[in-house]
């Protein structure tokens, strides 16, 4: 049984270094096998965007509640979510029956009018919703940015991640083109929790991969195998990432979707900045070949990432759950 969580560092591998994907390659297949989370230091993300990111969160949440309501979800499950109504109601780790004590904004890719995906009318392809430049000067050009490095960041270690399931290194690269990625600006007030509440209450992620930028106010949790639930340690500039349903199933349960929770911090506000990592839409959620055999058939019937996405968020984040915030 795991008690702690793994820390990798990614400094040969940014290099190019001669052995590190294959080094790297181990240490996050040992991570997601054993404890399905791990800790990256290393990175080329630069700390002074993740720095302005953090204040971009702060900045949008100290408006106006009347500012950030204009903001409310849309159908594509852009835009500001309004504290007390949502959790992840299906969740197979806990018994959610209370609201979550967080407010949060989500952002997803920026696509252009003209771009075939938002033209498509599909949902989750965009727009997304903006708040005037007046209101909070270049707030969107320093998300945009973000998500640009982290898009690219991510990208890069896909091949890691394909070598730790005895893939060829591009394999997941074509799934990543225009992929689907989603930004979340959380708050979480200082405030008492009701029993069985929490700032996010336990779950497991739905996409493929989770990175999370870390902050020096603690509030998240993971769950070991042996059910204790154990604090995610503070190392300045690194992210904590973790294994998300979908490549859970994409493995055949053979990389861990390792349920986390967050309390409420205590004293301080935290503002938290996860971006998930997800393939594009049309992209099949079927068992890797490297992950079935004789004694392993496959558990899971092949799904778009679409359909999965659907559903969890219309059981899960509803936007019309909004619709008499005030």
């Amino acid at each position: 049984m795991n008690t702690t969580i793994p820390v990798i560092d990614l400094t040969d591998y940014v290099a190019g270094a001669p052995g590190a994907l294959q080094r790297t390659a181990k240490e996050i297949h040992d991570a997601l096998t054993q404890v399905g989370f791990f800790m990256i230091t290393g990175h080329d993300v630069p700390q002074s965007l993740i720095d302005q990111t953090f204040a971009e969160a702060a900045r949008f949440h100290d408006q106006p509640i009347a500012d950030k309501l204009a903001l409310k979800l849309n159908e594509h499950n852009n835009g500001y979510m309004t504290k007390g109504r949502y959790a992840v109601w299906t969740s197979d780790v806990n018994k959610n029956d209370k609201p979550d004590l967080n407010e949060a904004f989500f952002v997803k890719r920026e696509r252009a009018a003209d771009n075939p995906m938002r033209l498509s009318g599909r949902r989750f392809t965009g727009p997304n919703v903006w708040p005037a430049d007046a209101a909070l000067p270049d707030f969107k050009t320093h998300i945009v940015a973000y998500l640009n490095a982290m898009e690219a960041f991510t990208n890069r270690l896909l091949p890691a991640v394909a070598v730790a399931l005895d893939l060829d290194p591009g394999f997941f690269l074509p799934h990543f083109v225009d992929s689907q990625y989603n930004l979340r600006l959380s708050h979480y007030p200082p405030e008492k929790a009701a029993e069985n509440q929490f700032g996010i209450a336990p779950h497991t992620d739905a996409n493929f991969m989770t990175f999370l930028a870390q902050s020096d106010v603690p509030g998240l949790q993971v769950r070991t195998t042996g059910g204790d639930w154990i604090d995610v340690p503070f190392i300045p500039g690194s992210f904590a990432v973790n294994a998300g349903d979908t490549l859970h199933r994409w493995t055949n349960g053979r990389f861990l979707s390792t349920p986390h929770r967050a309390v409420p911090p205590v004293g301080r506000h935290r503002y938290a900045i996860p971006f998930f990592l997800a393939p594009h839409l049309d992209t099949p959620i079927a068992c890797l070949p490297t992950c079935t055999g004789p004694d392993r058939p496959p558990r899971w019937e092949p799904i778009t990432y679409e359909s999965w996405i659907t559903y969890w968020t219309n059981a899960n984040y509803d936007p019309s759950r909004q619709k008499d915030a005030a």
